[in-house]
């Protein structure tokens, strides 16, 4: 199963288990079940410390449990964790077997803490860049609380569980039998869902913060290159994200970031993270930003308000809020957003499996989608506006010598159609004739662009039309102290490595705005 590099690795891997686990297969006869055994045989003959028995009784087949000997911790698996899950595999095996998590200390006093009983099942597809982290997270608290239990659910081989449970976007999680949450979730995500006291804490912990010098909002890569240039400059810095990492999360390959070869959206973010913490950045993670007061003359704060009521102030700002997936803004889409409507072909593309599905958008990422969903479904039909593709001429190509794939131009898409659970179909109209059609459908996949995260921004700063913070070539906005970096600009290209650039930019016009102010945040008066 494992080739032998990668074999050797996780050897050198399980020296680090402390305790003995044992793994335990529920299997059958079919090809995935005596795929998944075989796995779990090589993965015992790698450490003394790992048996795997052939004994389990769960009606999933295939799965298989890690259990640390003589308890009742352990983590499930419903299916073969390979692909983006093979990490969690890994993680797992370590964190039965006790080897301690890295999550923050005090993150994980707070998962002990947890009281009520707590049964996750978790479904997801192999490959889907934001299920690790649900995965990973939740297993991580079924190790630490005896109250919680957790299952990872392969949906592409659980295909009549997907369907008869509405799954139609993965990460799905459901709790004690009740639909819980849908798409990324951070282990902080989680225990402040469940533990409902624990936002006021935080809130509360942000609020008697000190001044900052200054305060970047949002923490994907513009974001973390600014608070990387701030803090190397002694000034006290820090950031306030809702997720750090920002859209790099939900971005597949990333092959065009000079002496990076290839990483994966999650990993990049991870690095990005880590770097920025080996300054003294203070990081508020899953914190929204939802008002900007500009500075008042005399005494040169600018106040950042969060969505928990806490208030940030700072000698100046860097904005970095990122932009989201681009709605079609048509009846039905909010209605089936997860229940057929999505936006990740990578993640949930998987659950489509021989069903009928529509791509919307015939730029790179409309048909780089339908290129891929074309391999999984049993058809797809591409939408575009416009009266031609937008694609590089090579995607196109690929495109159009697919059989199982149609092309509508000029056609304005109208109406998600749906019979109250599931999406059903698309209505649309031609451009060319106004006469108004449908096409039978289990699934929309939206590629058209993306929308920046400046709601809270309006009338503070200067924003296009577009929503797009104005800035100039020092990254400045049309407020004193105010500086903007990142896909929320008027940047042209929205592209990572410009995002990283505009971030160093911001900060060294923030630099350069300090040096030629006369007050230090730790001297600032705070605002009542």
């Amino acid at each position: 199963m494992l080739e032998a590099a990668l074999a050797n690795q996780l050897k050198s891997l399980l020296e680090n288990v402390t305790q003995p686990i044992e793994l335990i297969s529920s299997l059958d006869d079919r090809p995935k079940s005596t795929e998944l055994g075989e796995l779990l045989d090589q993965i015992a003959s790698l450490s003394d410390s790992v048996t795997h028995s052939r004994t389990g009784d769960d009606p999933r087949r295939p799965s298989f449990a890690i259990r640390r000997v003589g308890t009742d911790i352990e983590v499930q698996f419903a299916g073969i964790p390979l692909g983006h899950e093979f990490t969690s595999l890994v993680l797992a095996l370590l964190q039965v077997g006790g080897h301690p998590s890295k999550e923050d200390a005090a993150l994980l006093a707070q998962v002990r803490d947890l009281e009520g009983d707590f049964y996750f099942e978790t479904y997801f597809s192999l490959s889907c860049q934001n299920c690790p982290d649900v995965v990973q997270a939740l297993n991580v608290m079924s190790v630490l609380n005896a109250n919680v239990k957790h299952i990872a659910i392969d949906g592409a081989l659980f295909q009549d569980e997907v369907d008869d449970r509405g799954v139609m976007a993965v990460p799905s999680v459901f709790l004690n039998g009740e639909p819980f949450g849908s798409g990324r979730m951070t282990l902080e995500q989680i225990v402040g869902k469940l533990d409902t006291g624990s936002a006021q804490r935080t809130a509360a912990a942000i609020a008697e913060k000190d001044p900052f010098d200054v305060l970047v909002v949002g923490g994907g890569p513009a974001g973390a290159t600014a608070a990387l240039y701030a803090a190397r400059k002694g000034i006290r810095t820090g950031v306030v994200a809702e997720r750090f990492g920002g859209q790099v999360l939900d971005t597949m390959g990333i092959e065009n970031f000079a002496s990076v070869a290839y990483t994966e959206g999650p990993k990049f973010a991870a690095e990005l993270e880590n770097h920025v913490r080996q300054y003294d950045v203070d990081i508020m993670n899953v914190q929204n930003a939802v008002k900007l007061t500009p500075a008042p003359t005399e005494q040169g704060l600018v106040e950042i308000e969060l969505e928990s009521g806490a208030r940030l102030l700072s000698r100046s700002v860097i904005l970095s809020t990122g932009a989201r997936w681009r709605s079609m803004n048509v009846p039905g889409e909010t209605e089936y957003r997860n229940k057929g409507v999505t936006y990740c072909p990578h993640c949930d593309g998987p659950l489509f499996k021989g069903k009928r599905v529509a791509v919307i958008g015939g730029g790179n990422s409309g048909v780089e989608a339908a290129i891929d969903l074309a391999g999984i479904v049993s058809h797809v039909t591409l939408v575009e506006f416009d009266s031609a593709l937008r694609a590089d001429d090579v995607l196109q190509r690929k495109l159009r010598s697919l059989p199982n794939v149609d092309i509508l131009l000029s056609t304005l898409s109208t109406e998600v159609l749906g019979d109250g659970s599931k999406v059903t179909g698309l209505s649309y109209t031609d451009r060319t004739t106004d006469a108004s059609h449908s096409i039978e459908l289990d699934g929309v996949f939206v590629q058209i662009g993306l929308l920046p995260n400046t709601e809270f921004l309006s009338g503070t700063v200067d924003l296009t039309a577009r929503g797009e913070i104005v800035v100039d070539d020092h990254a400045r906005t049309s407020v004193p102290g105010v500086f903007a970096a990142g896909d929320c600009t008027t940047a042209p290209y929205k592209q990572i490595i410009v995002a990283a650039g505009s971030g160093a930019t911001a900060a060294l016009g923030a630099f350069d705005h300090l040096i030629r102010t006369s007050t230090p945040a730790e001297e600032a008066v705070t605002v009542g």
